[in-house]
């Protein structure tokens, strides 16, 4: 059986300008070639999370718009639950304006539109896939008290919370106490604690901090060089895999939904980051979001 994973979050079209390289603030740079792909983060793991092989919900909203048709014939392509995401008739559906360099480093910007007016009342229609679900993933490109409200209500249920604190804020305690893993990037693990994340040791004494402040686990994402796992009975670096990078959009949405799924069929914390890390790596080989994420057999073959 298809392990139950809920992802409540956002919904964007991406708007893509691939350049030689990023341009510096005030500079105009020429020659891009234009794309657009369907994103958005919620949208991102709900997607890696089906072709993973989970049984996958999605909670969200998208506008009366033309992206907000497209978004919806995507998920219902990758066989997504969508009737617990709204049509709104306030806003427009979310978008994203990214530059990707050719090393495939990017720069993002989001215009919110719908994805701002995620509510509580939204994440209570969800209450019973929520405690249905194995997990719940969840992101900050939606109000916080939309994931506060389904952090509660997972965790009173005693679903997992897997938390991707992007794009990076500081929380609350009070809400890393509902997070059974939390799993920042590097930047997003020095935001959260003041700790420069540089190497294995610097992550593990950032996710020491986390699990002080009452996280369950810790999975920081190194990009290239894996991640850093971290409980109160172990620390470990997860070495990634070698590939030849060409656009890293989406990568960490990518690991989240592979690593729900992994988790959700039973497996071990550090055996369901290997395969997240494989997911992810296969994803930076190809242009694009929810375009580049793997199907299973893709991942199984890196694995």
């Amino acid at each position: 059986m298809r392990p139950k994973i809920v992802v409540i979050g956002s919904s964007n079209t991406d708007m893509v300008i691939r350049l030689a390289r990023l341009p510096r603030p005030g500079e105009t740079i020429l020659g891009g070639e234009f794309t657009t792909a369907a994103g958005g983060k919620g949208a991102n793991q709900a997607v890696a999370a089906a072709r993973a092989g989970g049984d996958v919900t999605f909670v969200a909203r998208v506008g009366r718009d033309v992206f907000g048709d497209q978004a919806l014939a995507g998920f219902r392509r990758d066989r997504i639950e969508t009737r617990l995401v709204l049509r709104d008739g306030r806003a427009p559906s979310g978008v994203a304006l990214i530059f990707v360099a050719k090393d495939g480093e990017n720069s993002i910007a989001v215009a919110g539109g719908a994805n701002a007016r995620l509510s509580p009342a939204d994440v209570r229609r969800a209450a019973g896939a929520i405690r249905a679900a194995d997990s719940v993933v969840l992101q900050l490109e939606t109000p916080l008290p939309t994931f506060e409200a389904a952090a509660q209500l997972a965790a009173r249920a005693g679903v997992r919370v897997i938390l991707n604190p992007a794009p990076a804020q500081k929380l609350p305690e009070r809400l890393l106490k509902l997070v059974s893993i939390l799993t920042p990037n590097e930047t997003e693990a020095e935001l959260l604690t003041g700790v420069s994340v540089r190497d294995a040791s610097s992550a593990q004494r950032a996710a020491d901090e986390l699990l002080q402040r009452g996280v369950g686990a810790v999975v920081i994402t190194l990009g290239a060089r894996g991640a850093f796992a971290a409980t109160r009975e172990f620390r470990r670096l997860v070495p990634g895999f070698r590939v030849k990078a060409v656009d890293t959009t989406a990568a960490g949405d990518v690991f989240n939904g592979a690593l729900a799924v992994a988790l959700g069929e039973g497996r071990g914390l550090i055996e369901a980051v290997q395969f997240a890390n494989a997911a992810a790596a296969v994803s930076v080989t190809r242009l694009g979001a929810q375009p580049s994420a793997p199907r299973r057999q893709e991942i199984e073959r890196l694995v």
